[in-house]
């Protein structure tokens, strides 16, 4: 019979079990759920026949909390949790959340910042011999000597500030199966040092070959090296031909093992087989239990990784460039479970990955060779060796619509139109506004600026526009009132005050008066956040301008909002300090109204006729009102994260 895991002395008990192999510490309440790492990677381990339970967001003002579920066999596992437990409670603008969706109730606080350390420390502080491994997406990014935007400095590698034998970067599930029969068979924490996939510390550099980077004290001396030391790291990352990774610290050398191979679709399929209970652990009932769920619960994960590499996000330093995808079958069989579960009624939400649209690597060589070290599958545009077939995936999601009691399959974890571009067939684009879109279909163009999407790392404004034109047709052929909300992000490297007016202008002429906007965030690991805290780009050298000051971000992020009375202040300060007041006035080229016309109330027959209709589209019931023509596009809520562990 199926059963949760055990997450208190009590469940273990009950289980009959007088010590734990391995205890997995947590700061995420527990959810038993494939989308959730820690989940996944303790049933991995208990399919492999080892006793493995879960201390979720333990206190961390003793060390001995940590030992609540009794002192493990082979070792201590840790996890920050789903998200970077900074991001988790901090905002772009370093203010604490309100809510935290991985904790149950939304409490806030349940976790300290810098969790994955801290737990390591305490565990190191109880039992100095245990072996201490830490993975998740916190441990993964921070492995290298690295820039943290809410404390405004340069922080050394987790390995140094947590004391843990080993770090698993990456999504882990191989990488744990090795360390664990290591253990059990008697291996010391040192004998882990030579499985891929795994970082640790060394008084002495490698015999083998490696790549050393600028280290701690060059990058303190010298901004510059920090970029150097990412664009060194980065061409590293692929498992067919990537070098072991080496970087001074502030006592030790960091050394990083090549990475792991892909998974195949058999060890893919294997992990989304286990049998996950689907929904969050009963003791959180009572507090409302853990909203995070609610965001993939009748969601499926098709396949990992990304060929994207846009410069802002890390997602493909985590789970890599190259594509790794469950079959058919396996994905069918989740879809049945979905179905009989509480609360179903018909709609899956989601089918995808990090971008749905990705369902296969982007060329054939990929599996041979490893990715192209030196060029991107999609930047600046399509590479000619690129296979842009949607093929595969319509075929499932035809299969998926054809379940008994599916009503609807949506498409929201987000596509590449790009690639969809790129696919001569052009039969997706109808298969996803028939079938797959609830009125709104959201894409990240991100930015409009040549120079600004450069740094990005994404395709130029023609190309959106261009997308937005199809789709327009498409739902005019097909007689559905559909529209675009797309995202942009303010304040993002090489995005000067300029091209966030350019943006505003871009807003203005497509009619779209965002509801909520994104403010570039330098989380660890980024392309862009070597950019935000080094001012080059690592790629090519330059000098990049970065807004860092915080009320220059926030003139940015005002101007995608023009529209909203409490950003006037901003926005007129904004366009004066640019030279831009020939945008405001009662023109139908500009943004606000001469402060004579604010007082006046000149928002009637003349300013809505000059401008179009008024914006407000909030979904699909201002559908009427926000209708536009020209751009098929409305506003929209943006959803939070992710697919990350």
């Amino acid at each position: 019979m199926k059963q949760f895991l055990p997450i208190s002395a009590q469940e273990i008990a009950e289980r009959g079990w007088e010590q734990l192999d391995f205890l997995f510490i947590s700061g995420d309440a527990y959810v038993d759920h494939p989308s959730f790492g820690p989940a996944v990677i303790c049933r991995v381990l208990e399919a492999q026949g080892y006793k493995v339970a879960m201390l979720c967001q333990p206190r961390w003002d003793k060390a001995e909390y940590m030992a609540e579920l009794g002192k493990p066999r082979l070792g201590v596992l840790i996890s920050g949790g789903n998200l970077d437990s900074m991001l988790c409670r901090y905002t772009a603008a370093k203010n604490e959340r309100s809510v935290d969706k991985y904790t149950a109730g939304g409490a806030v606080g349940q976790r300290p910042d810098h969790a994955t350390a801290v737990y390591a420390q305490l565990v190191k502080q109880l039992w100095p011999d245990m072996p201490v491994i830490i993975g998740g997406i916190e441990a993964s990014l921070r492995r290298f000597v690295h820039f943290d935007y809410w404390e405004n400095k340069l922080l050394p590698s987790i390995l140094e500030s947590s004391g843990a034998d080993l770090l698993v970067y990456g999504m882990g599930e191989k990488q744990i199966m090795e360390i664990a029969d290591y253990l059990a068979g008697g291996a010391s924490a040192e004998d882990l040092h030579y499985i891929r996939g795994t970082a640790y510390l060394s008084d002495s550099l490698p015999d083998d070959e490696y790549v050393e980077l600028p280290g701690w004290k060059a990058i303190k001396d010298d901004r510059k090296e920090f970029a150097r030391a990412f664009k060194l790291q980065s061409k590293e990352q692929d498992p067919f031909y990537g070098k072991i990774v080496v970087q001074k610290g502030q006592k030790k050398y960091i050394v990083q093992n090549p990475n792991i191979f892909p998974l195949t679709m058999e060890e893919m399929d294997a992990i989304y087989d286990l049998p996950y209970m689907r929904q969050w652990h009963p003791s959180y009932d009572a507090k409302g239990g853990v909203a995070a769920l609610e965001e993939v619960q009748f969601s499926l994960v098709s396949s990992r990784g990304c060929f994207g590499s846009c410069s802002f996000c890390a997602i493909h330093a985590h789970q890599g460039r190259i594509i790794q995808a469950r079959s058919h079958e396996s994905i069918l069989r989740e879809a049945k479970l979905l179905i009989k579960l509480p609360g179903f009624k018909g709609y899956i939400h989601d089918v995808g990955g990090p971008t749905a649209n990705f369902r296969h690597p982007s060329c054939a060589k990929q599996l041979k060779y490893g990715v192209c070290k030196d060029r991107q599958c999609l930047f600046p545009k399509p590479c000619p060796n690129i296979d842009a077939d949607h093929s595969d995936y319509i075929a499932l999601l035809r299969k998926l619509r054809a379940l008994p009691g599916v009503k609807k399959v949506f498409i929201r974890s987000g596509i590449r139109y790009d690639y969809l571009l790129a696919d001569k067939k052009q039969e997706f684009l109808d298969e996803l506004c028939r079938y797959h879109i609830s009125g709104l279909l959201k894409v990240a163009p991100e930015h409009i600026a040549p120079q600004v999407l450069a740094r990005m790392g994404k395709p130029g404004k023609e190309v959106y526009l261009k997308f937005m034109r199809m789709f327009t047709q498409k739902n005019k052929e097909i007689g559905l009132p559909q529209y675009l909300v797309p995202y942009f992000i303010s304040s993002h490297p090489g995005c000067t005050l300029n091209n966030a007016i350019e943006l505003a202008e871009f807003l203005r002429d497509i009619k779209h008066n965002p509801e909520q906007v994104q403010d570039f965030i330098p989380t660890p690991g980024s392309a862009a956040t070597a950019m935000y805290y080094s001012g080059i780009d690592p790629e090519s050298g330059e000098t990049v301008f970065v807004a860092r000051n915080p009320h220059d971000k926030a003139m940015q992020r005002a101007l995608m909002q023009y529209r909203t009375p409490r950003n006037r202040k901003l926005v007129l300060e904004a366009l004066q300090k640019a030279g831009r007041m020939d945008l405001v006035g009662s023109g139908h080229k500009c943004l606000l109204y001469t402060e004579q016309e604010q007082r006046g109330g000149v928002r009637g027959a003349k300013r809505d006729a000059s401008r179009g209709p008024k914006r407000n589209a909030t979904g699909i019931g201002a559908r009427n009102a926000t209708r536009s023509t020209a751009s098929g596009s409305a506003g929209g809520k943006r959803r939070e994260d992710k697919r990350r562990r």
